[in-house]
């Protein structure tokens, strides 16, 4: 069971990554190293290079459930490129080694049993990839780009973060979807290596739900209110 509640930036980092080991995850998405001793979280962000305060606001949203008090926790241009470097090594991580390695696993695994089935399965994984490739690359090229400008000052017209929130996907349903698909239609029984895969896929699939809970609760605001106080400066 894991701790819920808001850590600090004196609380020993060691203690908060034992009491939700999930944060290893977040950890490498900010770049930090493990091997920090008994340093405290603002010590170890320090010497890392982080905001200390987009590092705790990703925490401490993750292990809460009371996710709307994140809405304005970061306010710093430090902060706001910490939140956007920390989802575009998400995207790295997604993209380019946690489905890839599912996907070794699956074609492994069906192999075995090769059917019009074992086939499906692919062929939707397949899709689903493709699918998160898409969003994530439009959120690369388009939003990331568009915040970077807004951050440097530049007048951006034509297109605001809540264009991106009207189309923003919950793409980890359709990973559920298809973890149910296997659950409930694959006839495979007492496969370690099939349950394996089963793991990774509810396991990214949760990281997929963080995933979208930072976007939803810290960064699109965030960038809202960074829109507001340019439009305001512009009218004053």
């Amino acid at each position: 069971m894991y701790k819920i509640g808001n850590y600090n930036q004196n609380d020993k980092m060691i203690n908060l990554i034992c009491d939700n080991y999930p944060m290893i995850l977040v950890l490498n998405r900010f770049g930090i190293a493990l091997g920090f001793g008994e340093l405290t979280v603002e010590q170890v962000c320090q010497k890392n290079n982080v905001d200390t305060s987009a590092f705790l606001s990703v925490v401490n949203l993750l292990i809460t459930d009371n996710k709307l008090q994140f809405a304005n926790c970061c306010s710093t241009t430090s902060s706001t490129l910490g939140i956007v470097q920390y989802l575009k090594n998400s995207h790295t991580y997604f993209l380019d080694y946690k489905l890839p390695s599912i996907r070794t696993s699956l074609v492994a695994t069906l192999s075995r049993k090769k059917n019009e089935l074992s086939d499906m399965i692919i062929r939707y994984f397949d899709e689903y990839v493709s699918e998160v490739k898409r969003h994530m690359t439009y959120e690369d090229e388009k939003v990331f780009t568009y915040v970077d400008r807004l951050l440097e000052g530049e007048e951006v017209s034509g297109y605001s973060i809540e264009v991106f929130s009207k189309i923003h996907d919950d793409i980890e349903q359709r990973l559920t979807e298809f973890k149910n698909v296997i659950i409930m239609y694959y006839p495979e029984s007492s496969s370690n290596e099939l349950n394996t895969v089963l793991f990774d896929i509810l396991s990214c699939a949760e990281d997929m739900s963080s995933h979208s809970d930072i976007e939803d609760y810290i960064f699109v605001p965030l960038i809202k209110t960074i829109e507001q106080e340019k439009l305001e400066s512009n009218e004053s």
